[in-house]
This record gives structure tokens, C-alpha cells and sequence, in this order.
């Protein structure tokens, strides 16, 4: 019997992204888990209305909460809505928020939400990255190599 094919869907997609994480913090790890949502959450966030740049994880109480994102009100969505700015339960298995514990444990370290997105089966997914907090001076230096990449890419494809 032959193999179905899949249908080409549009839920493998991007809802929002932390762009000024990998510039602020140097990611050592990263880590997937999901997100326990309400209805008109899901339907919100199918329209692109999240914000998740001033947003972070910890664990309280045993569990990982996403602490200040922000999911835009669904506005069919009258009676049965949503609070914008709730905390929101991260689903991770036990093992690995042990390890998210340890690591928060370690100075200077934190969760960042780098990216929201839909994956193959439409399920809201968080990609969380264990990070540590940059210097100005780190900063600038990523600046510099940042720079001297785009100098060097230009004068191979100019000169090359």
C-alpha cells in the first residue's frame, strides 16, 4: 500500500521572534516545550498577535512559566476571552526542567524566549535559550566581528 502524502500546510510558521535576545544574552543552550493556551489564544496567535521581547521564563512552584509575553485579544472572542498579559505554563518533561533548575541556579543565568512558533502538527511551540547576560564591552565585540564578517564577505565576492 502506498504511503500518503502530506499536504503542504501553512503551520510550520513563525508568530513571533526575540530578536534583541541574541544581542543582549550569550545562548548557551536551547530547548523547545510547549505552551498551555486557551482557544482565543490559539486563534490570536494564528494572526501573528504576540509579543515576546520583554518576556522571560522561571520555574515557580515546579513548574516553567512564561512570565510577560503578550498575546493580543481575539475580538470574536467576546464573552470567553483572554487576559493579554497572563503567565502561561511551559510544557517540558521533568528531567529536563531539572535541568533548567540547575542552570537558573548558576549565576548570572536566565531563560529567554527566542522564538514562537507553529510546528508540523499546528501546536504552539517556545524555543526557550539558557542564557547569560551580556557586557557593553561583549557587546561591541560581536559588533566588530559581526562587521569584519560583512567586509570579508564583500571582498571575496568583489575581488574573489
Amino acid at each position: 500500500m502506498a504511503a500518503k502524502k502530506k499536504k503542504p500546510t501553512d503551520n510550520n510558521k513563525l508568530i513571533a521572534e526575540n530578536r534583541r535576545a541574541r544581542y543582549d544574552y550569550a545562548i548557551e543552550d536551547t530547548i523547545e516545550c510547549g505552551m498551555v493556551l486557551m482557544g482565543s489564544e490559539v486563534k490570536s496567535l494564528r494572526g501573528g498577535g504576540a509579543n515576546i521581547t520583554e518576556s522571560y521564563a522561571d520555574v515557580e512552584d515546579g513548574e516553567l512559566m512564561l512570565i510577560n509575553s503578550s498575546v493580543a485579544l481575539y475580538s470574536q472572542a467576546r464573552n470567553f476571552g483572554h487576559e493579554e498579559r497572563r503567565r502561561r505554563k511551559l510544557l517540558v518533561s521533568k528531567r529536563e526542567l531539572s535541568k533548567l533548575w540547575q542552570a537558573i541556579g548558576r549565576q548570572g543565568m536566565t531563560l529567554v524566549p527566542l522564538k514562537m512558533y507553529f510546528n508540523e502538527k499546528g501546536r504552539v511551540k517556545l524555543l526557550l535559550g539558557v542564557a547569560k547576560g551580556k557586557k557593553n564591552a561583549d557587546k561591541r565585540d560581536t559588533e566588530k566581528k559581526r562587521d569584519w564578517q560583512r567586509q570579508k564577505s564583500r571582498l571575496m565576492r568583489d575581488h574573489g
